[in-house]
């Protein structure tokens, strides 16, 4: 894979925000645990996923500038796995987001979770929500999200015994939102799964169009799954996002569950709620199944 380097005009188009300032990662490794603006964790309900039969843990993903870091899980036996990306919320990749791996992985998966912050600081560390926001999440660009996305689906059949003719994506909150946006931009992606992203915001040069604004250029079947309690999501939103698919002749669907609020997946946050949870769960699976994953 050819490297680029700042003042690389493909470069700072991928990375406007990086162009006047540092170069490389601040992220270049993982570690463990949860993200510290989540606790306290509510550990009674967090699910524990281990690592028998799966090879599981950090590697490095070659992408524009550098190496990458991710999380990545698969069967420890066999090759050509189908691919799915996991993309995180705005708290990074922390242990919530590497134990949905470790699940994908115990179902056949070859599950990669990028840490797509880590040019811009380190979320996990932080304490304060507001302070992940400002400091790190608007100055990530949606096309270098794009551009790093495709480079864990390179590594995932040069390195990591992945198909990569079966490539899915799943992602929860700011992830969700990635989830959609990848599918317009990836017409070769199976399916996809987006849990309560975000459908409809104002413009920025960083992120300059949203689902709602994409809906007819989504070519792979989304399955959207939110909460008909999700404060930050209004239902005007969802119902559009529905009504602009359907005219678009798109296979995707929403699915809403009423009495749900946002993050509802989130097994150790107190949001989580254990039967949409699971019953997401079963759909991601049918989901997955269904379109060829």
């Amino acid at each position: 894979m050819n490297q680029l380097a700042s003042g690389d005009p493909h470069f700072d188009s991928l990375y406007p925000a990086l162009k006047l300032g540092r170069r490389g990662f601040i992220v270049t490794a993982l570690g463990a645990g949860f993200a510290l603006a989540t606790q306290p964790v509510v550990a009674q309900t967090a699910i524990k996923t281990d690592t028998a039969g799966l090879v599981a843990g950090e590697v490095k993903v070659p992408v524009a500038d550098g190496e990458m870091v991710a999380y990545r899980a698969q069967p420890a036996q066999g090759s050509k796995f189908p691919v799915v990306l996991v993309v995180s919320e705005i708290f990074g990749v922390h242990e919530y987001i590497a134990d949905v791996c470790r699940r994908l992985a115990k179902l056949g998966y070859l599950a990669i979770a990028p840490e797509l912050f880590a040019r811009y600081g380190d979320p996990r560390k932080l304490t304060n929500i507001q302070d992940i926001l400002s400091g790190i999440i608007t100055k990530v660009p949606d096309a270098g999200v794009m551009a790093d996305l495709d480079a864990c689906v390179a590594w995932a059949g040069k390195v990591g015994a992945g198909d990569t003719a079966r490539v899915g994506i799943t992602g929860f909150c700011w992830g969700g939102r990635i989830a959609w946006l990848y599918a317009a931009h990836n017409p070769g992606l199976k399916a996809a799964v987006a849990w309560y992203g975000k459908i409809d915001s104002p413009a920025t040069e960083l992120t300059p169009k949203h689902p709602i604004d994409l809906a007819s250029q989504i070519k792979p079947p989304v399955l959207g799954l939110y909460g008909g309690k999700d404060q930050g999501i209004p239902q005007d939103d969802v119902d559009a996002m529905r009504d602009a698919l359907k005219k678009a002749g798109s296979p995707s669907e929403i699915h809403v569950f009423p009495e749900a609020p946002h993050a509802f997946h989130a097994d150790y946050r107190p949001t989580y709620r254990k039967a949409e949870a699971e019953d997401g769960w079963a759909r991601l699976q049918a989901w997955f199944k269904a379109k060829g994953l």
